[in-house]
């Protein structure tokens, strides 16, 4: 089949076509539907399909993390029961208000049980951190090197928390050195106990504050 006969071909009369001439057409008609179909249905099917997989590896991804999760949940509870009886025990080893004044006297007295002598004990304002304040106090204590080191050591043995910061030693002065106090050192430092702050103390503190419930305006009673 020439070109020729392509151009003699009328497409009002296809049925008396060669069947040559036949095929070409319902091979173009299929080729066209063909692509229609794909362009109009299935690239969105294919589209639909793609984003359904991705959500299924998605899924598949969470449900493994969960059923991970799920599988060591009595060792997590066990981990977090562990975690708050250690938070328990740390929390009793801050004293309350009422202790801070025994536990002043205990670092004063084990200075002096290790045989130091204080030239200066002076506490300072407390500071208010998240749950607990510290209570810094400015020592000046003199005494030998040894009974420095029972000092520092009694400290870090007391049951509540007490550190030991700021810490400078030098000798002492030329005019107040003896015979019997050449070997003596001086030593400055802040010390720091901390103290637990209630959740009453904590409640009225956000109320006394600008806003709180005690700061509210129209609050008063008439």
């Amino acid at each position: 089949m020439d070109l020729n006969q392509l151009n003699e071909l009328d497409f009002s009369n296809i049925g008396d076509w060669p069947v040559v001439a036949k095929a070409i057409l319902v091979l173009f008609l299929c080729v066209v539907l063909a692509g229609g179909w794909y362009w109009f249905v299935s690239q969105d099917q294919i589209d639909s399909l793609s984003r359904s997989e991705a959500q299924e590896t998605e899924l598949r991804t969470s449900f493994e993390a969960k059923q991970r999760l799920a599988a060591n949940l009595e060792i997590h509870r066990e981990q977090l029961t562990q975690i708050e009886e250690s938070l328990t025990d740390l929390l009793r080893q801050l004293p309350g208000s009422a202790e801070i004044a025994a536990l002043l006297v205990d670092v004063s007295q084990t200075g002096l049980a290790a045989g130091l002598e204080f030239d200066l004990f002076r506490p300072a304002g407390e500071v208010s951190k998240s749950f607990y304040a510290e209570l810094p106090i400015q020592v000046e204590v003199t005494g030998a090197y040894h009974e420095l080191g029972r000092f520092v050591s009694g400290l870090a043995a007391l049951p509540r928390i007490v550190t030991v910061h700021d810490v400078g030693i030098s000798a002492l002065d030329k005019e107040v050195r003896g015979n019997a106090a050449a070997s003596k050192l001086r030593m400055q430092a802040t010390v720091k106990t901390y103290r637990y702050i209630e959740d009453e103390e904590t409640k009225k503190a956000q109320d006394n504050k600008p806003g709180g419930k005690a700061g509210k305006p129209g609050t008063a009673k008439k």
